[in-house]
């Protein structure tokens, strides 16, 4: 049996009166990558929006049900110690472009108040930049700013920037949809290396992809959690008739 890291009770998600996510429940295994499918619009960013407390931000925006990371109850927890322990990767690279490839990495701790000696910051910066397999390109120009990487790196930084906190848990909502195929397989490696050391929720609606790097695999339409479980079941053997259709290209 698979060891839980983030379990989503009876989740549900509104804008307004407007219902987004309908009782969603999911349990996220430790140190796998789940993906989550669907079509545009079925809910998938806003489910993983509401696991760092980002939903909230929106006005109007209200969740009911519950959801507990490492048993402690997210929206009982301060909104920032959140934000530390489940880190946030966007699908167009986002690096701050006033900032430096260095300071980008350890943007987390200065935003937080968080003070750090200079060999810690330089420890950080090197294992995150390791961990996101851009240190050999970039150690030599670590006082360059951000932007002046291509796509691919960019993304890698800002992956490099969500691993500098050691979060729990990391969320890529789309991370290779504005990159090129060889920045996306890049990306894609480099997301079945990082389960060894972080549970990972990958949104994406390329379900080749989903197939390619994910261990388990959610199917949400409609704001419905259709199905969960294995990828390789769902893609070879799925039990719901929407997942099928979904699978097969039948609609999405």
């Amino acid at each position: 049996m698979e060891s839980t890291v983030l379990k989503i009770e009876n989740f549900s998600a509104f804008f307004g009166e407007n219902q987004i996510l309908k009782e969603i429940n999911l349990p996220i295994p430790q140190n796998r990558v789940t993906a989550i499918m669907g079509p545009s619009g079925c809910g998938k960013t806003t489910l993983i929006r509401c696991i760092n407390r980002m939903h909230e931000l929106i006005p109007g925006a209200r969740v009911s049900g519950k959801m507990y990371l490492d048993r402690e109850d997210i929206y009982a927890t301060d909104p920032i110690v959140v934000r530390r322990q489940v880190g946030m990767v966007f699908q167009k690279p986002n690096p701050f472009p006033m900032m430096s490839i260095y300071d980008n990495v350890i943007a987390g701790y200065n935003l937080n108040g968080v003070k750090l000696t200079r060999g810690e910051k330089e420890r950080i910066v090197e294992e995150s930049l390791k961990k996101s397999a851009l240190w050999e390109e970039v150690k030599e120009s670590l006082h360059r700013r951000g932007t002046f990487l291509s796509g691919g790196q960019q993304q890698r930084l800002c992956i490099a920037r969500a691993l500098a906190m050691g979060p729990a848990v990391l969320l890529l909502d789309e991370p290779t949809s504005a990159l090129d195929p060889k920045a996306t397989s890049y990306i894609e490696e480099l997301i079945v290396e990082l389960k060894d050391t972080v549970s990972i929720i990958l949104v994406t609606h390329n379900m080749a992809q989903a197939a390619r790097v994910s261990d388990f695999a959610a199917f949400v339409y409609l704001g419905e959690l259709v199905e969960f479980g294995p990828t390789g079941t769902m893609f070879t053997a799925p039990k719901d008739k929407r997942t099928e259709a979904y699978l097969t290209g039948k609609f999405g």
